[in-house]
């Protein structure tokens, strides 16, 4: 019984708050070390490479909106400004500054994290649809406006900032093929899951989960909520200046195309496919979103292939040209069918399946 969460016992604190408290979960933590850093990198092609980069961008975008929504309680709609706050910090200062990119990408982060918390402030007095109407104004002011009409305009480049190959350095490694890419998001992702999570249990994460269930019964019992809404909104803003910083290592040239409106509503559908409140609903949300659209994809790929279904189906063609329209409509479809049928996301899901095999026989 010894791999059984039921049959272990623990006698001291630490122990009952262990990451990997079984000698099965440290099998199951190596097994995944192992595959992240050498499977997945020796024997995928360059395609599913990007596909994992993008997997990876999208964890690292969301986990600031799993932490307003999920865990604050404060609705944010505009979270694609602060990852374009973070990737254009980076390319700026090593572009002017001539700045080594881990200092950027720290930078970036906490650019990120500032014009958060100033976009936060209005949060202080209100709340529901009037806050999602400030963090929308956010998208609008930082990207459409001062992004576009002035900071774009630095050293007379234009909207876009070309980066040159080779720019991005971390020491004597240069990041510049997917692989490269792939190595970078695989660390971010796991520093920036085990900040959120240590943050979670930590008294930081306990104020947030009062005031999300009831702020002003957190109040009370004398949560300052102001400061620990402030703080969650620089926290969300530094994850998604990383997630921005990240990015440019896989852009030829960053401009504020990368960063528009529909990409700070796909990282909310991100976080309720996945599930709210849980930092595996970040990742299976955005395993989700990203991998049944290739999918897809490729399933009209190989059908158009084929004169049967092409004859059958003659608007498949039609559906591969225009996959962005596909895409949108499966995004919609899917956010419908999730609240409908697994409000809770996928995570509850996980959950509920691991359980099961976890308390066998006894899983009733």
């Amino acid at each position: 019984m010894g791999y059984r969460p039921c049959g272990v016992y623990h006698q001291y604190y630490k122990q009952d708050h262990a990451w990997w408290q079984t000698k099965f979960v440290w099998g199951k933590m190596i097994l995944l070390f192992i595959t992240l850093f050498f499977l997945i990198p020796h024997f995928a092609g360059y395609y599913l490479l990007g596909v994992a980069n993008v997997v990876g961008y999208t964890i690292l975008s969301a986990m600031g909106v799993q932490l307003l929504i999920g865990y604050c309680g404060q609705v944010t709609l505009g979270h694609a400004a602060f990852l374009a706050v973070g990737a254009y910090t980076s390319t700026l200062l090593m572009l002017q500054l001539h700045l080594p990119y881990p200092i950027t990408l720290i930078l970036g982060g906490i650019m990120g994290g500032l014009w958060c918390v100033l976009f936060g402030l209005p949060s202080a007095r209100v709340k529901g649809f009037y806050l999602i109407m400030t963090t929308m104004a956010a998208q609008f002011i930082i990207v459409e406006f001062f992004i576009t009409q002035y900071v774009s305009q630095i050293g007379g480049r234009g909207v876009a900032f070309s980066i040159p190959p080779g720019m991005t350095k971390i020491g004597p490694w240069t990041i510049q093929s997917e692989k490269d890419v792939y190595y970078l998001m695989v660390v971010l992702v796991i520093l920036c899951t085990l900040a959120m999570a240590n943050l979670v249990r930590s008294k930081i994460g306990r104020a947030w989960i009062a005031i999300r269930d009831n702020d002003i019964a957190a109040e009370t019992m004398g949560v300052n909520i102001v400061y620990y809404k402030l703080l969650a909104f620089f926290v969300a803003g530094f994850f998604g200046g990383i997630a921005g910083a990240f990015w440019i290592t896989s852009l030829a040239a960053v401009s504020p195309e990368h960063f528009h409106f529909g990409w700070s509503l796909w990282l909310v559908g991100v976080i309720l496919i996945g599930g709210v409140g849980s930092i595996h609903g970040t990742i299976f949300g955005a395993l989700f979103m990203t991998l049944i659209p290739e999918g897809l994809k490729f399933l009209i790929f190989i059908l158009t292939q084929n004169p049967f279904f092409v004859d059958l189906m003659p608007f498949l063609p039609l559906l591969l040209e225009k996959f962005l329209y596909v895409k949108e409509a499966a995004f919609g479809l899917a956010i419908a069918l999730f609240l409908i049928y697994e409000p809770n996301g996928l995570s509850y899901r996980w959950w509920q399946v691991k359980n099961y095999f976890n308390l066998w026989p006894f899983s009733y």
